[in-house]
């Protein structure tokens, strides 16, 4: 029933419109890269790697993630919420699902037809794969972020831009929490070429990756639990 009635709220919302133009552009620029000659080593990692798995899947991640659940508790549809029989972890993994389905579909999706565009199926499966690990834990994150705080899109974009696409990538120490990082290596070791330039151990990626998702799930779970009938959230 929550899985229903969430996706039907966030995909009749106008936010779902800004999920379309960067799927369109990325598999439009790879298409166009590889009429250029130029070899796939020297464009696939700022297309796929920066464009794809550094601005859209964090960013189609952070809308729908931040939507599942947060727009319920800013306009107080959360308490019809509460007031099921149902236990609190219930809901959030019912809303974390339709956050990764949805980010998946939208992000991985074009991410796997850009990945076969450029570099054959092998590639295109690869990426898919890991953006669809990346998916999980970007959505446990941000709806984490949604529920233990009022201001998740600002905190989620300074995670994003900052320790993602500036620490993340220059600063080595700061790559094991950098959920970017871990889709980049499942994706190479899946694809058995170091397309991205991945730097992590695929290990190391899969356990963060999992770490993400259980910490973001218990600590929504753990916040919603202190919610009220009557819709407090502070």
């Amino acid at each position: 029933m929550i899985i229903r009635i969430t996706l039907r709220a966030l995909l009749g919302r106008r936010r779902a419109l800004l999920l379309l133009p960067i799927p369109v552009l990325l598999i439009g620029l790879t298409g166009f890269a590889t009429t250029t000659g130029v070899a796939v080593e020297r464009w696939a990692p700022i297309l796929l790697n920066g464009m794809g798995l550094g601005v859209l899947l964090p960013l189609t991640a952070l809308i729908v993630g931040s939507s599942v659940l947060g727009l319920e508790i800013e306009d107080g549809t959360i308490t019809h919420i509460l007031t099921k029989p149902l236990p609190r972890r219930d809901i959030i993994v019912s809303k974390l699902l339709v956050a990764w389905l949805v980010t998946t579909v939208a992000a991985g999706v074009p991410l796997g037809v850009a990945g076969a565009i450029a570099d054959g199926a092998t590639m295109g499966t690869a990426l898919f794969v890991g953006a669809a690990v990346g998916a999980l834990a970007y959505s446990a994150l941000f709806l984490a972020l949604s529920v233990v705080t009022r201001r998740p899109v600002i905190i989620g974009m300074s995670y994003i831009l900052i320790w993602e696409n500036l620490l993340g990538t220059y600063v080595d120490g700061t790559k094991v929490l950098s959920v970017r990082q871990f889709s980049s290596t499942i994706t190479d070791t899946i694809a058995g070429n170091p397309l991205l330039q991945s730097t992590l151990s695929v290990t190391t990626a899969a356990v963060m990756a999992g770490v993400f998702v259980l910490l973001g799930t218990v600590s929504a779970t753990h916040r919603l639990r202190s919610f009220s009938l009557a819709g407090d959230t502070n």
